[in-house]
């Protein structure tokens, strides 16, 4: 990276909280909100074990039915905040902030916190309070002095992996759908001003079915190091998705470290098919949340989940791997990072 550029940190680095938003029956969660609701508090728990949780709600309403079932849980609530803005969904990895670390750029270093625009996965979906959630959250205080800047691009979170020294990993797929007027090179020169990024690794494999985020990075491929990739496999050659992610493992497989040496690869199992009628729904081990001394698995309630919480053990060591039910989450086709923002230590005021 240039001297003096700002920087994009990577999830594993030292966090203040994480931000997500309370279900409630004015969104998509509406017609299973109690069984919803059960594998919230389970997330919140887990988070506040480790860190802050900051906790969207929608109205004073909300918020004394959240804070009741959260006590209820005995969790250490002086470790969870609330702050009341409106939302459409609950998906705040997509709309809630980018945040770049300027410590190169200042004395006292400090943040920028990027609000892109968020369409509803490219219109799939109505989204106009999800794309003014983070100006609200700025009119709120919670990110103190830090500055927002608003882009008029549109990205989600879930669509960009970075490894926190100018590396950027994404799916062409999902930022072409986006942009389709924009070449690779275009993309390349925006995201890598606007993120600080200097190196680009683009998979051109890779999906889920019943996924509609039109195959974010965060349910396929994952840094666990500068030097390591998490991945989801596919090793059941019956199943539609086995060409697929065997190709996409073949180009992680093929990819460069910035020193030139191939990244450590841990492939992640498969899960049994999770179904919603006839509907197959896109449960993926590779949407595990990094916290300060943690990572959270999505639990499915499959013989493999042991066997991830394994593979990420390995992944990264020295951190405690908590399993996190999810089979509920996939229902709305995300789960737990897609349902999270971490916040760097310092980006928030609590």
């Amino acid at each position: 990276m240039t001297p003096g550029q700002v920087r994009f940190p990577a999830e594993w680095e030292p966090q203040s909280a994480v931000l997500l938003a309370w279900p409630h029956a004015g969104t998509d969660w509406a017609d299973r909100l109690g069984e919803i609701e059960d594998s919230y508090v389970e997330l919140v728990a887990a988070i506040a074990r480790f860190q802050p949780a900051i906790v969207c709600i929608a109205d004073a309403d909300v918020e004394a039915y959240a804070r009741a079932r959260l006590a209820s849980a005995r969790i250490d609530m002086d470790r969870v905040h609330f702050v009341e803005v409106e939302y459409d969904d609950t998906w705040l990895r997509d709309t809630g902030p980018v945040t770049l670390s300027e410590g190169a750029l200042s004395e006292d270093g400090g943040f920028r916190l990027l609000d892109f625009r968020f369409t509803g996965w490219g219109g799939k979906f109505g989204a106009e309070r999800d794309d003014r959630l983070v100006a609200q959250l700025h009119a709120s205080g919670i990110f103190g002095s830090n500055v927002v800047q608003s882009i008029d691009f549109a990205l989600e979170g879930g669509a960009i992996e970075t490894d926190g020294s100018g590396t950027l990993l994404s799916t062409l797929h999902c930022l072409q759908e986006r942009h389709p007027t924009l070449s690779e090179a275009e993309l390349e020169a925006r995201l890598g001003e606007w993120l600080g990024q200097d190196r680009f690794l683009w998979l051109r494999h890779g999906y889920l079915e019943g996924d509609d985020t039109d195959a974010h990075i965060d349910t396929l491929a994952r840094f666990a190091a500068p030097d390591a990739i998490v991945y989801q496999a596919c090793d059941d050659p019956a199943d539609g998705h086995f060409a697929e992610l065997q190709a996409m493992a073949q180009e992680l497989a093929a990819m460069r470290t910035r020193d030139g040496a191939p990244y450590r690869l841990f492939a992640l199992p498969w899960p049994s098919p999770v179904l919603d009628g006839e509907r197959r729904l896109p449960a993926s081990y590779a949407n595990f949340l990094i916290l300060n001394d943690a990572v959270l698995v999505p639990a499915y309630d499959d013989p493999a989940d042991p066997a991830a919480a394994a593979v990420l053990a390995e992944a990264f060591p020295g951190r405690e791997i908590v399993p996190v039910p999810a089979r509920a989450l996939v229902w709305q086709n995300g789960s737990i990072h897609c349902l999270t923002m971490q916040m760097p230590e310092g980006s928030v005021d609590l």
